[in-house]
């Protein structure tokens, strides 16, 4: 829509309409000099229009067209028509706006003085809407990462980022958010929000995943009396999960041998149901992925001499380990 209300084409079609030329053209309101409207995209707009005395003949125009000349209705939109609440309310309703009914819309008025034209600006707001988002995508740590949120709206949206981790604080970052070198502790649903405070903020999300070598975050030796029970735990982080192997004196091992290994998630444990003498020593533990591999020393000792492999005390099993080996053995693993 034109911000001008004044054009050449629409002069003389009032004059004809209301039966004179070259009347002064002002802008002037019933109430105030100029108006703004302001409706939402979708909603009703009524502009307000009243006229003085019943004898007046009255028009409205929007730029250079005649939407209503008295009760004839010159547009062909459906949308639009009169409200006339007495014989002094002459308010022009539109109904579904949309944003190319924005602009400026003339009630014009001729009474038998003067003419009393009145200019209403329509503003159309449009609730933001993202239609642009990344994709979820899965990277290698190190890597820069650019994720795009584009949105639309008027007025222009705010764009804001989160990421969903447990505080969850705002990110610098507008319609496009970059990390530059991108750690596992990144990694998580982020979260875009549009705003403009015409509606409810719109809201999209896209899922990160970063892929990292393992790491051996916790091994557990143990000790263990003849003909009992030994069992060696190993456990590591990576993405994606680790693969695990274990080594005897450079010899994998695998449950063909007498003994079991089990994996659970991010973490092995290697049981032996009948230790012999031969089974005291050291074994390795390896992690893998397709990023890297990671391998660390366990040893099984002979009661009352264990040591773990920073020389301290051997800490005895944990219930969960204890419960994960009975549960192997009732069920056969």
């Amino acid at each position: 829509m034109a911000y001008l209300w004044i054009h050449t084409v629409w002069i003389p079609g009032v004059a004809f309409l209301f039966g004179f030329q070259g009347f002064p053209v002002r802008s002037v309101d019933m109430q105030r000099a100029t108006d703004n409207i302001t409706v939402r995209q979708g909603d009703t707009a009524i502009i307000r229009c009243y006229v003085d005395d019943k004898s007046s003949k009255v028009a409205w125009l929007n730029r250079s067209n005649i939407i209503f000349a008295g009760q004839d209705k010159w547009s062909l939109d459906p949308r639009v028509d009169l409200v006339t609440k007495g014989q002094l309310e002459y308010s022009l309703r539109i109904q579904k706006v949309d944003v190319y009914d924005e602009g400026s819309y003339t009630c014009s008025i001729q009474t038998k003085q003067q003419p009393k034209p009145s200019l209403v600006y329509l503003i159309v707001q449009v609730p933001a809407n993202i239609y642009k988002m990344s994709e979820d995508m899965t990277v290698n740590e190190g890597s820069n990462v650019t994720l795009s949120c584009l949105a639309s709206g008027r007025p222009d949206p705010l764009i804001t980022w989160r990421l969903l981790n447990p505080s969850a604080e705002p990110l610098e970052g507008e319609e496009y958010l970059d990390i530059i070198g991108i750690m596992r502790n990144q990694a998580g649903r982020y979260e875009c929000k549009a705003s403009n405070d015409v509606a409810t903020p719109d809201v999209k999300y896209v899922n990160v995943i970063v892929n990292y070598p393992p790491t051996i975050k916790k091994t557990q030796s143990s000790e263990a009396q003849i003909g009992r029970m030994g069992t060696l735990l190993c456990e590591a982080t990576a993405v994606p999960t680790p693969e695990f192997e274990w080594y005897r004196d450079e010899k994998r091992l695998s449950n063909t041998q007498g003994i079991t290994i089990q994996v659970l998630g991010t973490s092995t444990i290697l049981m032996i149901p009948s230790v012999t003498e031969e089974d005291y020593g050291k074994y390795t533990c390896v992690a893998s992925n397709r990023l890297g591999v990671q391998n660390a020393s366990l040893f099984l000792y002979r009661p009352g001499t264990g040591r773990d492999i920073n020389g301290s005390a051997c800490v005895c099993q944990s219930l969960w380990l204890l419960l994960a080996c009975f549960a192997c053995l009732l069920f056969k693993c």
